[in-house]
């Protein structure tokens, strides 16, 4: 067996193997991101039989509540977010006796030693072994608090690579800072009771079926990967866009904006696994060692040009499905005047062998016609190419990778009409949900999973975190000092601002608005 084969193995067996006894503390575990999707994951986790049998969880909140309230809270919300229903009540009934409430304030010490006494109560109950996995679904101002009480109150433990001793993991949600100077400032906070390795920085993105199946489609396909580089490629597009506005959340968006909440963590990730080199293995390091590699590759923005290299917009009124909505301005928690982006699009370099000279662009959007996320491989055309005609272009080879709705990949290419001598593209298409005639997991799920597995190649390491920082920063920092001159300057429904269009068109480019 040679030593690509025996890697790969072991990268799919570790798809496969359920995950080590622990407990798992959910921390501020009353939001909306524990009962839409944390407990929906793990029930399907015990479904599909990842869940270690010797399991329990603590949700850790402020607010007064039984163990008994709780669950009834998180069976309403897996009936309601589950991908698979109706709920199993044997299941439910079994998995919900491990499920128990633990009322505190986060900086309150008597909550912290309960939490102690309470864990080991259940280690005893459950054999969960003393491993511990806590989950931060808290603001991230309260990142270090938490860390900080954790290891003053002896519920952190020494890491260890040993696999005989007992572990502990901290799970935390984007966003991981709010820009470079805030990124270093919370990875200094946090490693001060935390190693690297015990630190997962959770992107859901990373755990999606066709986001992990990037890696095996470049790397298993040589027709592909002999391919996927600046002589056969013309450029790539990386898409991600929502037909939604931002509801409810003004508040929050009013301090993020497009490119804090979705291009430098969601996008960049997708960036750089489309981007990377082969790795020397397929284990963790080895993976996020190359995709770190691409994202210091990229070149930086000349600050003088911004507008020729980066183009925001913020929608204004319109019709999404035929229904008529109101402007970012006009959204609950918004600044009237509010100058935050809600639309973002890019171009940009990696100055490196493999891509020089090709362009990728990034789009990002909110009230935009279609909710996608899907990456765009456009291949070069053949020189002089002999069924070109001045009345007809012939359409470029593209390759699509959809990672959300309808996940799957397509490929379009050129075939002669019947009858006649005259090219027509046509579309080869697969589908993951028809083809394997089954619904992919939630990110989530893998993601949970890995976790308690210590598998950390679909969580973002430190030096990637603030490596994009450093590349986006400048352009914010530029941003905060120039008031655009038309805000809003796109209407709901329609595909961003003209100025996304020209940024394309100046290279004879165009945004491929339709998936193929």
């Amino acid at each position: 067996m040679n030593l690509l084969h025996a890697a790969s193995l072991d990268y799919m067996n570790r798809q496969r193997r359920a995950a080590e006894p622990c407990v798992m503390v959910i921390f501020g575990a009353t939001g909306d991101l524990t009962s839409r999707k944390l407990f929906p994951a793990l029930y399907n986790l015990a479904l599909d039989g990842q869940l270690p049998e010797h399991f329990a969880c603590i949700a850790f909140a402020r607010r007064e509540k039984s163990d008994e309230e709780f669950r009834a809270e998180m069976l309403k919300a897996v009936n309601e977010f589950s991908r698979t229903k109706p709920v199993d009540k044997a299941l439910w009934d079994a998995f919900s006796a491990k499920i128990f409430y633990h009322k505190s304030d986060f900086h309150e010490d008597a909550g912290y030693e309960s939490l102690q006494k309470r864990l080991k109560e259940l280690d005893s109950q459950f054999g969960t072994k003393g491993n511990r996995l806590y989950y931060l679904s808290t603001q991230p101002s309260f990142f270090p608090l938490v860390t900080e009480k954790l290891k003053e109150h002896h519920l952190l433990y020494p890491y260890s690579r040993a696999h005989d001793s007992q572990w502990s993991r901290v799970i935390i949600e984007k966003p991981f800072g709010h820009d470079l100077n805030s990124a270093i400032q919370l990875q200094q906070d946090i490693s001060v009771e935390l190693d690297e390795n015990q630190i997962f920085r959770i992107d859901h993105y990373l755990g999606k079926e066709t986001v992990q199946n990037l890696l095996l489609f470049r790397f298993s396909n040589p027709f592909f990967e002999a391919n996927w580089n600046n002589r056969y490629v013309d450029h790539i597009q990386i898409t991600v866009s929502e037909e939604i506005g931002v509801g409810t959340r003004g508040k929050f968006w009013e301090e993020a904006g497009m490119l804090r909440d979705i291009v430098q963590n969601h996008m960049m990730q997708l960036l750089s696994l489309v981007a990377m080199e082969p790795p020397t293995s397929l284990n963790a390091d080895a993976i996020r060692n190359e995709k770190v590699k691409v994202v210091e590759s990229i070149r930086p923005f000349p600050l003088d040009q911004i507008d020729n290299y980066a183009v925001r917009g913020q929608y204004g009124e319109g019709k999404i499905n035929g229904e008529h909505v109101k402007a970012y301005r006009q959204e609950e928690n918004v600044d009237p005047q509010s100058d935050v982006e809600t639309f973002l699009a890019l171009e940009l370099y990696i100055d490196n062998w493999r891509w020089s000279g090709v362009p990728f662009y990034l789009r990002a959007g909110k009230r935009l016609p279609r909710r996608t996320t899907e990456i765009v491989v456009v291949f070069k055309e053949v020189p002089g190419f002999l069924f070109e005609t001045q009345e007809r272009k012939v359409e470029p080879n593209v390759l699509v990778i959809r990672i959300q709705p309808n996940e799957g990949i397509s490929l379009k290419m050129n075939c002669k009409t019947p009858g006649n001598a005259t090219l027509q593209p046509v579309k080869m298409d697969f589908q993951y949900g028809s083809y394997f005639n089954a619904t992919p997991p939630e990110a989530y799920e893998r993601l949970i999973c890995d976790c308690m597995n210590g598998d950390n190649t679909l969580f973002a390491r430190v030096d990637e975190v603030i490596a994009s920082w450093r590349l986006l920063t400048p352009v914010l920092e530029k941003w905060e000092n120039e008031t655009p001159l038309i805000f809003p300057n796109y209407i709901s429904g329609t595909w961003g601002p003209k100025d996304a269009d020209g940024l394309l068109m100046r290279n004879g480019h165009h945004w491929f608005q339709d998936t193929i």
